[in-house]
């Protein structure tokens, strides 16, 4: 990292006071995690325990488990005499949480093809469609993601499996700043909705095989547009990675 490494603006974080009800470790790694996936606080940005403390109004301890959170998840890095980054976006990490995100998800489609999805949950991913719809027809970005990871997720609740979800919410946190880029382009939204409705389409009607197609081809098309993401935000990735 270089000494012209950016510093957190205050106005990216979600919220900077804490409710004195809950652990303020747990508070403020889900503040900084928030702002981190979103690109709001940019991947190589300086960010020291202290000024994390002052901007939360919280002693060390705290600031100190929410870094080590963050550091478990990958999204910030220590050098030795240098400080403390918000990590950089690897290729290969990304290209890693996709395969593994894929094996899942196809597993999720491959099961309720076979086993069925209740009414309630159609119903339910019926609802969240038609709110995507809403945000696409908004240009409405974050609310966007938020109703594209909940999909995913009761897709996978619909299996019965209650750990999936949480699994998933966990590997792709590699993808999740690479898929905020990508949204940059208002199409991009609009392909990902038609998308989400052609394999909710094919698993009700049924159909095993263009169901899981389609999965794959959904999950897959992020990668598609990698290299171009790479060229167009450079400063956001490590060039190095292998």
């Amino acid at each position: 990292m270089n000494k012209k490494s950016p510093v957190i603006d205050v106005s990216a974080l979600p919220v900077t006071s804490l409710d004195l009800s809950r652990p303020a470790a747990e508070q403020i790694a889900s503040a900084l995690k928030t702002a981190i996936l979103s690109t709001s606080i940019a991947p190589g940005t300086l960010i020291s325990e202290n000024e994390v403390g002052q901007i939360f109004g919280a002693s060390r301890t705290p600031v100190r488990e929410a870094f080590a959170q963050l550091r478990d998840d990958g999204l910030i890095v220590t050098w030795p005499s240098r400080g403390t980054y918000v990590s950089k976006l690897s290729e290969h990490q990304i290209r890693s949480a996709q395969f593994l995100r894929e094996a899942l998800e196809v597993a999720v489609v491959e099961r309720l093809s076979t086993q069925g999805i209740s009414d309630p949950a159609l119903a339910a991913l019926d609802d969240n469609l038609a709110q995507q719809r809403t945000a696409v027809a908004r240009g409405d970005k974050a609310a966007f993601q938020m109703l594209d990871d909940r999909f995913h997720a009761m897709l996978a609740d619909a299996t019965g499996f209650n750990r999936i979800s949480g699994l998933l919410i966990r590997e792709k946190a590699a993808l999740d700043r690479l898929r905020v880029l990508s949204l940059n382009n208002a199409d991009h939204m609009t392909r990902l909705l038609t998308e989400h409705e052609g394999i909710l389409d094919a698993l009700r009607n049924g159909y095993s095989g263009q169901a899981l197609d389609r999965m794959r081809r959904h999950l897959r098309n992020v990668l598609k547009t990698l290299s171009g993401l790479i060229e167009a935000n450079r400063d956001f990735f490590d060039i190095s990675d292998g």
